[in-house]
């Protein structure tokens, strides 16, 4: 039996501080109205251009959403730079 997947949902160009709750409550309220129970919701940071470590905060909030629905969270295009600070924040293991 196959794991559903919802349809990505992404990221937008800019996420820093001044956006992160706006971004965060939208992009919950999407992966939550397309994950299927013990489904896995996908985040597309492919866009990602212009951020802060706000937008981890972000993913982390997605993450925390879909896996208190009994979902999954995988994100995808994930920009280097982005990779680097979740590194130092020690959050790898839980947005890769």
């Amino acid at each position: 039996m196959t794991t559903p997947v919802a349809r990505p949902v992404a990221l937008p160009a800019t996420l820093t501080q001044a956006q992160a709750q706006s971004v965060a409550h939208a992009l919950v309220k999407d992966l939550l109205a397309n994950v299927a129970q013990g489904g896995q919701a996908v985040v597309d940071a492919s866009a990602l251009t212009q951020f802060d470590s706000s937008a981890l905060a972000v993913v982390l909030a997605c993450r925390r959403a879909v896996l208190a629905q009994g979902g999954q969270l995988q994100v995808l295009g994930l920009p280097a730079r982005a990779q680097a600070l979740a590194r130092v924040y020690g959050v790898t293991e839980l947005i890769g």
